[in-house]
């Protein structure tokens, strides 16, 4: 009875395995590509959200273009303080908004809604694979909300909260949602500090 039990299990990996093989091969099978999580695209570029080269400091807010109170708050708040800070601290910084919406906000329409608040947030978007595992990785909750007789259809309810990370996509700190630029602009200098000029 246990070779049995031994047998049957042998032969459902290999027939698994078969088929996995085969679908592989099969180039009639449609399958969404993976890219890794730190490529996304902006308008009509590809950037590279932990690109080494490239030694600012992220100031990150997850997002959606059709949030109806906190993101268009979160990031006027955003493009407050940056207006508010020395050019000096500005130039080590990189703002970016990430949608938590990859279904209905393309590439150019993040960047479009970045840009509306300020020219310098930039505004990008990925697979629904890479959005999940950044959000994971940071901790940001989100989930799909169905609207009943509502032409949005849905919203993402969502945390909020303004991510600083090292160009290699360390976490240095996280601040909530607020009301005003204030604790940002206080924020920013101590965090922008720790780039060497």
């Amino acid at each position: 009875m246990k070779y049995q039990w031994l047998i049957l299990a042998l032969a459902l990996i290999a027939g698994l395995f078969t088929r996995y093989m085969m679908d592989s091969n099969d180039p009639n099978i449609t399958r969404e590509p993976y890219y890794p999580m730190n490529f996304l695209e902006s308008g009509t570029q590809v950037i590279d959200l932990f690109d080494p080269e490239d030694k600012r400091i992220r100031l990150v807010y997850f997002g959606f273009t059709q949030c109806p109170d906190v993101c268009p708050t979160s990031l006027a708040v955003l493009a407050a303080a940056l207006k508010a800070i020395p050019q000096q601290q500005q130039d080590k910084l990189w703002p970016i908004f990430i949608s938590l919406d990859p279904d209905r906000d393309t590439a150019d329409k993040s960047a479009q809604y970045a840009a509306y608040f300020n020219p310098s947030i930039t505004g990008a978007t990925g697979t629904a694979q890479q959005i999940k595992a950044l959000a994971d990785r940071y901790g940001v909750l989100y989930i799909k909300n169905e609207l009943e007789n509502s032409e949005i259809k849905y919203v993402i309810d969502h945390n909020s909260y303004f991510y600083f990370l090292k160009p290699t996509g360390e976490l240095i700190k996280k601040l909530p949602h607020m009301a005003s630029p204030f604790q940002l602009i206080a924020t920013i200098p101590i965090i922008t500090s720790t780039i060497s000029n």
